[in-house]
C-alpha cells in the first residue's frame, strides 16, 4: 500500500486537474500488473509482436501515436522511439513511474499527451462523436496504435453513463462511442494497429465457464489477424476458486 500511495501522490502532482480523478484506476492497474507479471507476460509479448508486425515495411516513419499507452508494458516503446522521428503517447494519465522510466531510457523524441479518448463530452454536448478527430492535425502521421484501450472506453463510458442516468445521454451511448473509436481508426490515412480485448470469461478450477461477457457491447471488431487469451485475474487474484480470462485480438 505504501508503494501505491507514493505512486498516487507523485502522479497527482504531474497530472492536470481534469484527469486527476482517474489516477486511482491507473495505480490499481499498475499494482495488479506487478502482482500478475508472470501471468501477463505472454499477453504483453503478443501485443508487442503485433505492433512490430504492423509497422514492418512502412516506407516512412515520421510520427507514431499510441492511444491508451498506459503502463507501456504492452508497447515496444523503445523500438518505436528508435524507428520513428517522433512518438506520441496519449492517455488520461501517465503515471510518475512511467515518466521516470522514459526519462531513464533517454527517449527524447517521445511526447506525452493527457487526453480523454472516449468522445463522451462531445456526445453530451450533442456534437458528433469523433474521439480520434484530433489525429487529423498531427503532422506527418505514419502509424497509430490503439493499445488495449477500446474495452476500457466501454467500461469507463458505461460507469459514467450509469452514474449520470438523468443527464439525457442516448441509451446507446456505450455502443456509439465504441463504434466511433473503430470508425476513427478505419478512417485514418496511415497504417494502424488495433489491440483490444473483446470478451472475458469467469472460469472455475474445473474449467467450467460461469460467465461470458461481451466487452464491445455487440459492436463487431475488424477481422482479427491474431488472437490470444489474457488471464487478467489468475487464480488467487480475485478468488482462489476462479480466474477471469480475457480474449484479445490484434488487427492491422
Amino acid at each position: 500500500m505504501i508503494a501505491e500511495a507514493l505512486q498516487y501522490l507523485t502522479t497527482l502532482a504531474l497530472t492536470g486537474n481534469p484527469h486527476r480523478r482517474y489516477i486511482r484506476y491507473s495505480v490499481n492497474l499498475w499494482s495488479r500488473a506487478g502482482r500478475c507479471s508472470k501471468d501477463w507476460a505472454a499477453h504483453e509479448e503478443s501485443c508487442k509482436n503485433a505492433i512490430r508486425t504492423a509497422m514492418a515495411g512502412l516506407s516512412q516513419r515520421r510520427t507514431a501515436v499510441v492511444l491508451g499507452s498506459g503502463l507501456l508494458r504492452d508497447v515496444p516503446v523503445e523500438e518505436l522511439a528508435k524507428s520513428f522521428d517522433t512518438v506520441v503517447l496519449v492517455d488520461l494519465v501517465h503515471l510518475a513511474s512511467v515518466r521516470l522510466w522514459l526519462k531513464t531510457k533517454g527517449t527524447r523524441n517521445v511526447r506525452l499527451i493527457e487526453r480523454d479518448l472516449s468522445g463522451y463530452e462531445a456526445l453530451a454536448a450533442k456534437e458528433a462523436a469523433e474521439p480520434l478527430g484530433f489525429l487529423r492535425s498531427v503532422p506527418y502521421l505514419d502509424f497509430v496504435v490503439s493499445a488495449n484501450l477500446l474495452s476500457q472506453i466501454g467500461r469507463g463510458v458505461k460507469r459514467r453513463y450509469e452514474a449520470e442516468a438523468s443527464s439525457g445521454m442516448p441509451a446507446d451511448t456505450v455502443e456509439r462511442l465504441i463504434a466511433a473509436h473503430l470508425r476513427g481508426l478505419a478512417d485514418l490515412p496511415c497504417r494502424t494497429c488495433l489491440l483490444t480485448d473483446i470478451s472475458y470469461a469467469v472460469i472455475d478450477r474445473t474449467g467450467k465457464v460461469h460467465e461470458d461477457v461481451d466487452l464491445l457491447h455487440g459492436i463487431a471488431p475488424p477481422k482479427a489477424k491474431a488472437g490470444w487469451d489474457w488471464p487478467v485475474a489468475p487464480l488467487g487474484e480475485e478468488s482462489p476458486d476462479y480466474q477471469i480470462v480475457h480474449k484479445v485480438i490484434a488487427t492491422w
